[in-house]
């Protein structure tokens, strides 16, 4: 009867506890209820981002096979992914708290003395259950489940840095695959201007000088290309290795720059907290230091632990289990903590204080997203402006030059002025390549900085 008296009080009080600590509540951050660069302009809108791929909004295909890449081979992602499975780990580890631990042992021991020598075999089980009375077990799975959140959101924002980063290099490659070409037409043009001015020398027309300043713009132009190639190597090394290969096994032909940029609507600040995988990674941080606390309070209360055993006893091991050689035991301990030098209210104090760091952190993360959507905001904003004004002025660079190209030839300018007028010519080219790719990195930026795609929904709560 007071076994059976024992067991119900036991899982009652295990049934009624109330964790001890406070429940989690989201903290709270003022972000405002629009982007104050979104005023007054309107993106264009390339339809839905795809939750998983967003990079297919550029439409292109070589750039969504290298993505697919990136995600499933990366050495960081990899290391994300273990991450998260051992955050997983940790809650299957500390669930096994709320179950009892049975033990099985056997043993056998001779015993000698004065009066002779005998054996002892015995053989039993034995087992303890801490009885989850004031919660801390509950805590502990809570904090390790929101870690374990964390993780997985922390493998999300691994993904779509690394996948945002192979954008970035790939727009790149592609504007030094456009620049090579580019160069190369600058390097005939001056060619076939170098046979035009020693042409006009052969027939007196033109001076020496004139000839040697030709080929000197055309060989600068020629270095010009051969530097291109090199930045064009270190590109193509930097996406192998984050696709995760040695730069010696990969290599992409080259293509053309992409035309169009894509820019999303920014929708409202608060949506980040939903669409941001490090915003979401912060918040579950807070989660679990919340926890801690709960775990550090119920310290200061005492553990209930319920024991029990039964062994068998016999110097005969061919009778060694029998009703008559057993012995059993079952009962509650009770330990309290009565003196530790202040240990429980240090530990507690260190809890609450790492709780409101995770909250600092947290506000911070928030802020910060904000801050990087409002700056790609005003960069594209800018940068479209900026574009129609690079065209422009290369439209008359182009013009310019033609005309000091005919001045020439009728001797009216002399060649110097050529050299200058193209030039100008080669700097707007490139000024105008620059700013499409900045365009292209600043979408990209965009479109990480508002997530992806990605929501707090893709990671168990």
């Amino acid at each position: 009867m007071s076994t059976r008296w024992i067991t119900i009080v036991a899982c009652t009080a295990v049934t009624a506890a109330c964790a001890v600590g406070p429940n989690y509540r989201r903290p709270t951050v003022d972000v405002g209820r629009h982007y104050a660069e979104a005023q007054g302009w309107k993106p264009s809108t390339p339809g839905r981002i795809e939750r998983a791929a967003w990079w297919r909004i550029y439409r292109d295909p070589v750039l969504d096979r290298l993505e697919r890449q990136a995600g499933a081979a990366n050495p960081t992602v990899e290391s994300a992914e273990a991450a998260v499975a051992q955050a997983r780990a940790l809650v299957r580890e500390a669930r096994a708290g709320f179950w009892p631990t049975v033990t099985a042992s056997f043993g056998r021991n001779r015993t000698t003395t004065i009066a002779g020598s005998h054996t002892v075999n015995s053989a039993g089980l034995a087992g303890t259950w801490d009885l989850d009375v004031w919660g801390r077990t509950r805590r502990e799975v809570e904090g390790s489940a929101a870690s374990a959140a964390a993780a997985a959101a922390a493998l999300a924002a691994t993904r779509l840095s690394v996948r945002a980063e192979l954008a970035t290099d790939y727009f790149a490659l592609r504007a030094q695959d456009r620049l090579v070409a580019l160069l190369a037409d600058t390097v005939a043009a001056d060619r076939q201007a170098l046979a035009i001015t020693e042409s006009r020398y052969r027939y007196g027309v033109a001076a020496e000088a004139d000839v040697v300043s030709a080929r000197t713009q055309w060989l600068a132009s020629e270095s010009q290309q051969v530097n291109a190639g090199v930045q064009r190597a270190l590109l193509v090394h930097a996406i192998a290795v984050l696709l995760g290969m040695p730069p010696s096994r990969f290599s992409v032909a080259p293509a053309p720059l992409a035309a169009v940029v894509p820019v999303v609507p920014a929708g409202v600040p608060s949506a980040l907290l939903e669409r941001r995988p490090d915003v979401a990674e912060a918040e579950r941080r807070v989660a679990a230091a919340n926890a801690q606390i709960g775990v550090a309070r119920a310290a200061f209360f005492p553990a209930l632990q319920l024991t029990g055993s039964d062994d068998y006893v016999s110097g005969v091991l061919a009778t060694l289990i029998r009703a008559s050689n057993q012995v059993w035991a079952l009962g509650p301990q009770v330990a309290q903590t009565v003196f530790a030098g202040g240990l429980l209210r240090a530990q507690a104090a260190a809890a609450r204080a790492a709780y409101d760091a995770s909250v600092a952190d947290y506000r911070q993360t928030v802020l910060s997203a904000v801050q990087q959507v409002e700056d790609d905001l005003a960069t594209l904003r800018i940068l479209q402006r900026q574009a129609a004004i690079a065209r422009n002025t290369l439209a008359q660079a182009r013009e310019a030059e033609a005309l000091t190209l005919e001045q020439y030839k009728a001797g009216v300018v002399p060649y110097s002025s050529v050299i200058t007028a193209q030039t100008t010519t080669l700097a707007s080219r490139e000024t105008v390549l620059n700013v499409h790719l900045n365009r292209l990195t600043a979408s990209v930026s965009l479109i990480a900085a508002l997530g992806g795609g990605w929501d707090e929904h893709a990671i168990a709560r």
